[in-house]
């Protein structure tokens, strides 16, 4: 792809996002989500693969009925409420539909059957993007909208934890693990969002630095399936060590920087009364364990079911840049001590 084509692209993508952040009115936010969703469609189709232009179809397809489905909310709750803000919408109807729009539009469970099948179409770096910037815009408007019904968000919720950790269990391609602990992060966020809107924000980051480090990490060892991590101690031995603190961060173990989040989620959710839906999301957590676990161990204990000469790669010189892995990986592992500070400044 031609650079001027690729960075008018990712101008765009920024153009949109930053739109719907700065929008109080439901047709610009709308105007910046397809902005958005228009962006990034040639990004996904830009490797002329079967696969790839099935991944582009489907996610436009889903974007557009989640697009059309929000602006519908939004002109019903005008002609309800006569209000076009953001955060007025108070009618139950819209505000109910709309919530629905935007799950459809991040892939939370029910809704999410799209996510994994599209992820798998993309490269990872295409995925890496789809996993984090895309989320932000839809969020955004997630975190000014109150709901009217307090079950909604949790049924959500704690929907997209289970359907995150049992999707996850049985797969062997990493596109498509990542699809599903996508979805369980996001049921986490979905949660404590009527609670604590702040909380949601600070998972929503701790995610993306967390999904930053391992589509960097895939990427730069070149890997698709479990099978092929078999080979990440003759790529790259650092990495290699590196990879398992990655994933039990994401997977939420302490003392990683992962098990902040879903340390003060449980902790609000206990403070609200809901300790039965704080235990639920807890074991569900184990879930999702299980599979990282499992890329862990093919990290780290598993070789190449080849000889000794065949598993020895040369280890050329790489021209992957190393400072957004090394950037995203440290915030990924050493960010817990920091809970303290990240406690009081949500309370300000």
């Amino acid at each position: 792809m031609s650079p001027y084509i690729l960075s008018s692209l990712l101008l765009s993508l920024g153009l949109g996002t930053t739109l719907t952040f700065a929008s109080y009115h439901w047709l610009l936010a709308w105007a910046g989500l397809e902005i958005n969703t228009l962006a990034i469609i040639p990004l996904m189709a830009k490797h002329h693969h079967p696969r790839a232009i099935e991944a582009t179809t489907k996610y436009f397809l889903t974007q557009a009925t989640a697009a059309a489905t929000l602006l519908f909310a939004a002109i019903t709750n005008a002609w309800l409420e006569g209000q076009w803000d953001i955060t007025q919408m108070t009618h139950p109807l819209p505000n109910t539909i709309i919530i629905m729009a935007l799950a459809l539009k991040i892939g939370l469970a029910p809704l999410h059957s799209w996510l994994p099948e599209v992820l798998q179409g993309l490269d990872l770096n295409t995925g890496l993007l789809l996993s984090t910037w895309q989320k932000l815009a839809p969020f955004a408007l997630l975190l000014q909208i109150q709901p009217t019904s307090p079950h909604l968000t949790t049924i959500l919720g704690l929907t997209s934890t289970l359907v995150g950790g049992w999707g996850g269990m049985n797969q062997t391609q990493l596109r498509k693990i990542m699809a599903y602990s996508s979805i369980a992060h996001l049921g986490w966020m979905v949660l404590v969002l009527q609670f604590a809107p702040s909380l949601t924000l600070l998972t929503l980051l701790t995610y993306i630095m967390m999904t930053t480090a391992t589509f960097l990490m895939l990427s730069r060892g070149q890997a698709t399936n479990i099978n092929s991590l078999a080979l990440s101690w003759t790529k790259t031995p650092a990495l290699a060590c590196t990879a398992p603190l990655i994933l039990l961060s994401l997977a939420g173990l302490p003392p990683l920087t992962g098990f902040m989040p879903k340390w003060m989620i449980i902790l609000e959710l206990s403070n609200q009364g809901l300790t039965v839906t704080a235990t639920i999301a807890a074991l569900s957590a184990l879930l999702s364990l299980y599979f990282y676990l499992r890329i862990s161990y093919a990290i780290t204990l598993t070789i190449s079911a080849n000889t000794t000469t065949g598993a020895s790669l040369w280890r050329t010189e790489s021209n992957h840049a190393t400072v957004p892995l090394a950037l995203s990986s440290t915030i990924t592992i050493c960010l817990l001590p920091l809970t303290p500070g990240v406690i009081t400044l949500l309370s300000l």
